[in-house]
């Protein structure tokens, strides 16, 4: 990898003895994020909790860390994120939580240093509304939602 994006970390006093959030193999896009609640949080069927990371980022400017959630969680236990991707920008300084949804029929529970969600950092564009009276015509047009078929 070229000039890889440096992204400072700050631990914050809740992530003592936590591991420091890494690639878990030599190709993963995303850096696992670890639990660190002070005790073990359960999150019963149909409700969400906002779990702690001990981690605050400093994301450099035109970069945005989305947060994601983790396929072998959905699979297993089926929890996911109630807002995914998440969107951390770049002037965030505060600690990074994690929104978990427990879609399943069975409490789960989160365990202190259970790696929870992955974050993976991208490069955005800022733009500039220009209103015009109309748009240029596609083949597509405003044909969505299934339109193609199934």
């Amino acid at each position: 990898m070229q000039n890889p994006l440096v992204v400072h970390v700050t631990m914050l006093k809740n992530f003592e003895g936590l591991p420091l959030p890494h690639y878990q193999t030599e190709h993963s896009a995303g850096i696992d994020l670890y639990a660190a609640p002070e005790g073990a949080l359960t999150i019963e069927p149909g409700a969400w909790k906002l779990v702690p990371t001990g981690i605050a980022l400093a994301i450099p400017e035109g970069y945005e860390g989305q947060v994601r959630p983790r396929s072998g969680l959905a699979l297993k236990n089926g929890i996911g994120m109630l807002n995914a991707p998440g969107t951390i920008d770049a002037d965030y300084r505060g600690e990074i939580g994690i929104i978990l949804f427990n879609f399943s029929s069975t409490a789960f529970v989160i365990q202190r240093g259970d790696r929870i969600a992955q974050i993976v950092f991208c490069k955005y564009a800022k733009v500039i509304l220009e209103t015009i009276d109309e748009l240029p015509i596609t083949r597509r047009g405003s044909g969505g939602f299934g339109h193609t078929g199934r």
